[in-house]
């Protein structure tokens, strides 16, 4: 299975990442962002173009080939922004990238990681629950072979995984063990990094025919085993 990551810098695209390159059967992993991950492995591949969030369009096509499955976990907080702006790093990137990557690769499985509290129908009163919302319904028309969203909700980050904002990180270092207890006990509410990335996988390799897929579904398909 060819993979390819955006957002890979991020907590839950790290965490993509780390459960990919564990995988067996993940031959490749290609990483696109604005710059190069401090890491190397024989699986990894990754390229770097500053212009990204402006241009993902102008992304070499050789590196959009043959891809089995995309993760897209590239997210911006809407905090200090008007929707314009909001609706151009989550709206306008997302479906540039996804046109591009589906030109070149239609048969790929695309999942897009959104948010608990996204709006399906585009009205909430919640600016970044429209835009999302109105993000993840352009998406389900794109000719993919399988689109499915996460919108996950709590998220606990393990082996590293790390928040770019600052005001999460300081939530998961100060809340870690309670998060702990609580996966324990409602596992299926509170996911971790590596559960999303297990079913990002899953998805990918078996299928499903849940399109939007809430903290639990999630859940549901990171244990899911091979079909018989």
């Amino acid at each position: 299975m060819k993979v390819i990551i955006i957002g890979a810098s991020g907590m839950v695209g790290s965490g993509a990442l780390r459960e990919c390159l564990h995988a067996p059967e993940v031959t490749s992993v290609r990483t696109i962002g604005r710059s190069l991950l401090n890491m190397e492995h024989e699986k990894l591949t990754q390229s770097a173009f500053p212009d990204f969030a402006d241009h993902p369009e102008n992304i070499p096509a050789a590196l959009l080939e043959d891809i089995d499955a995309c993760f897209f976990c590239l997210g911006a907080t809407a905090a200090g922004m008007s929707e314009e702006q909001y609706a151009k790093l989550t709206y306008e990137l997302t479906l540039k990238f996804a046109s591009r990557l589906c030109d070149y690769s239609p048969n790929a499985t695309f999942i897009y990681v959104s948010g608990a509290g996204a709006d399906s129908t585009e009205r909430s009163n919640t600016m970044w629950a429209r835009v999302r919302g109105k993000t993840e319904n352009a998406l389900l028309k794109l000719p993919f072979k399988q689109v499915h969203i996460f919108r996950p909700a709590i998220i606990q980050p393990l082996h590293g995984a790390q928040s770019k904002t600052t005001s999460y990180r300081y939530f998961y270092n100060l809340l870690g063990p309670v998060l702990t207890i609580a996966r324990h006990f409602f596992p299926s509410k509170v996911l971790s990094t590596e559960i999303i990335g297990q079913a990002m996988l899953n998805i990918s390799r078996f299928g499903t025919t849940v399109k939007v897929l809430d903290p639990a579904d999630i859940y549901a398909q990171a244990k899911r085993l091979h079909p018989k």
